[in-house]
This record gives structure tokens, sequence and C-alpha cells, in this order.
């Protein structure tokens, strides 16, 4: 009789002892921080322990060049984490003493903005444009379709998507 398949926990934990220090040293060489790269290294498990109870573990013949593309997005996202804190900032360095935030708030400010952020690159690069056009320039849809290049009822339609993608994300 065939042993049953192991669990998604099991898988996990297999692959996180035999490419758990391997990964922290490639992303300790990459972003020349330690603490970083432990982070990242956790967030690469965590993140392929819960997509492997929701959906099948890929069979990983080549188990490292997995882990370096998750790796490689979740650099991506520490340096728009990075960029984005930043720019807010800089922004915050304008504000008059007197009105700035509280830390607690500036804090809430800094995840929502991250919120945000992850929640437009989740649409399509166009629908995130007319969203972005409409929403902080203020173009009306018809200024959107001129400026994209494409027609009215195609603004109205990534419109249609942005929107709903930003209700079915909210809690």
């Amino acid at each position: 009789m065939p042993s049953p398949d192991p669990t998604p926990s099991l898988v996990v934990a297999q692959l996180y002892d035999a490419h758990h220090g391997w990964l922290s040293s490639w992303l300790r060489k990459r972003l020349a921080n330690s603490a970083d790269a432990a982070d990242l290294a956790q967030d690469a498990f965590a993140g392929i322990l819960v997509a492997c109870r929701r959906h099948a573990l890929p069979d990983l013949r080549e188990p490292r060049a997995y882990l370096t593309t998750i790796a490689k997005r979740l650099v991506v996202d520490l340096y728009r984490r990075h960029a984005l804190e930043r720019a807010y900032l800089d922004a915050l360095a304008q504000v008059p003493d007197a009105h700035a935030p509280s830390e607690e708030q500036r804090l809430i400010i800094l995840q929502s903005l991250q919120e945000i952020d992850a929640l437009l690159d989740a649409l399509p690069a166009k629908v995130r444009g007319a969203f972005l056009l409409s929403q902080l320039d203020g173009l009306t849809y018809e200024q959107i379709a001129a400026h994209m290049e494409i027609s009215v009822r195609t603004v109205k339609r990534y419109m249609a998507e942005a929107f709903r993608h930003c209700i079915l994300a909210a809690p």
C-alpha cells in the first residue's frame, strides 16, 4: 500500500530545513542587511505554506530556482515599501510641526499607503492607469480616453474593474 502524500506543512518544513540557510545567505548578499534578509526568508516560507494549503505545491525539481523567484518578488516589494516610506517621509517633512501627525498616526498612514499600493499593484497596468488618472488627476472619462488613446467605453470598463477590485478587497 503506498504511503499517503505528505501534508503541506511537512513538505514546507522539509523545504525549509533543506534551503532556509541558503536562501537567507542569498538574500543577505543582495540586501546587505541581515535583518531584512531574515524577514524576507521567513516571508518566503510563510507564503509557500499559505499557497501550499490553498493549492498543491508544484513539483519542485529545482527548489532553489523556485525560492529565488519568490525571494526576488519579495525584494521588489521591500524596495517598493521603502520607496513609498521615503516619499511619505519627504512629504511629511514639508508639513509644519504643529500639523504633523503623531507617531501612531504616521504608522497608520504608512500602513494604509502600503495597502493601497498593493491593491493598485494587483490591477492590470491599463486599468490602474485609468483609475489613477481619474482618482488622482481628476480627469473625466473622455479625457482619460483621449490621454490613453482608447474608447470611453473601454475607460468605463476599466473603471468598473478597478472599483470592483477595490470593493472586493475591502474588509
